[in-house]
């Protein structure tokens, strides 16, 4: 699976973490940034990997920062990108049975890094259940049906 990933400074040693077991585990994975602990502004990032999610059918997203909060609220500005904050294995696979999320948000402050693996496994390895009550809120999300 591609999977575009990037982080803050207060999330870079996460995502370095985070890369190489993806890489691991056989994912395609393009960094696109920080690429060091220098402070910086995590939207630059959230956006860049959002926008690329949006442009990439099929990938998938992968977000860090301190909380998690800033990366998911920049991702969902973009049209396309489902962002979800997941601090659980349980709400990583609920955000994508649920909400077909293609982004996944994740806070290096309250996560320790075995977590963040199991989250990120559950959530790539989750499928969307198309039911249409799933479908039809997903639809909803998107703006395709008034609310």
């Amino acid at each position: 699976m591609r999977i575009y990933i990037g982080a803050d400074h207060a999330g870079y040693e996460m995502k370095e973490a985070l890369q190489v077991f993806l890489k691991e585990t056989g994912h395609e994975v393009t960094d696109l940034g920080t690429f060091s602990e220098e402070a910086m502004d995590y939207p630059l990032i959230a956006r860049e990997v959002a926008e690329k999610v949006f442009e990439n059918e099929g990938s998938m997203g992968v977000l860090v920062c301190g909380s998690g909060e800033g990366v998911c609220m920049t991702a969902n500005k973009t049209r396309g990108v489902r962002a979800a904050l997941a601090d659980t294995p349980e709400r990583a696979a609920s955000s994508r049975e649920h909400n077909n999320a293609n982004v996944l948000c994740l806070g290096a402050r309250f996560t320790e890094l075995e977590v963040a693996k199991q989250i990120v496994t559950t959530f790539l390895e989750t499928e969307f259940s198309d039911a249409e009550r799933h479908q039809r809120r997903v639809t909803m999300i998107e703006g395709g049906e008034k609310l």
